[in-house]
């Protein structure tokens, strides 16, 4: 697997999302949180700017819902053009009719785990996910410290994930950057979300590139 990078907009300029997607174009995908103020203490955006975002970029749109209900939820953010739909541990009711859900409807189903949560209550479920997401901060605000304790978490994931020989992509969000990319690749972790390490630069595509390269010299397959 090769190192993909994923910045994520909560970082961006909401008054200009549509000039801040295209100065992320080197990019892989663009990782989007939803965010309901009652899973988590923030309250983001909602279906309409997610449907105008998935019609404005070239993007494949990577749909972070950190919101209650997501069973509920998920499969209408598939409608509107995300490509992934990635929810949570606790959250979702039944997660794996969920996953085959999005499926059905050609869209990736992904699952997350908060940094208190351990990783292997999904490992009987695994070959059901296209990725995982492993928290490197607490999940509602970025710009946040990573969390360099997440990644025995990591490794063991994907310790899991190829003694099984699945090809289930490990994704972490949280404080990723140049300095902390090569971290997150060595404990096995191919998509990495960066917010203000994007956004922040006053070059995004060298930010972008920054990590890319950081990333893929330490990738642990």
């Amino acid at each position: 697997m090769s190192i993909q990078i994923a910045p994520s907009i909560l970082s961006a300029d909401f008054a200009n999302l549509e000039r801040d997607l295209k100065a992320i174009a080197s990019a892989d995908m663009v990782h989007v949180d939803v965010m309901d103020h009652h899973f988590v203490p923030n309250l983001t955006l909602g279906e309409p700017v997610v449907e105008r975002i998935c019609q404005v970029t070239d993007l494949p749109v990577d749909v972070h819902l950190m919101i209650e209900d997501p069973d509920r939820w998920a499969p209408e953010f598939a409608k509107l053009g995300a490509a992934s739909v990635t929810f949570h541990m606790g959250a979702a009711h039944a997660p794996v009719r969920l996953a085959r859900q999005l499926h059905d409807m050609g869209v990736k189903a992904c699952f997350a785990v908060r940094p208190a949560e351990p990783v292997e209550p999904i490992f009987d479920i695994l070959d059901e996910f296209d990725m995982i997401l492993v928290m490197t901060v607490e999940p509602g605000f970025g710009g946040q410290k990573f969390l360099a304790n997440q990644m025995a978490k990591t490794r063991r994931l994907r310790d899991e994930i190829s003694r099984r020989g699945l090809d289930t992509h490990i994704q972490v969000d949280g404080g990723v950057s140049p300095s902390t990319a090569a971290t997150v690749a060595q404990a096995g972790a191919d998509v990495l979300v960066a917010g203000s390490a994007v956004y922040g630069a006053a070059d995004r595509a060298a930010a972008i590139e920054a990590i890319r390269e950081k990333a893929t010299a330490a990738y642990r397959p």
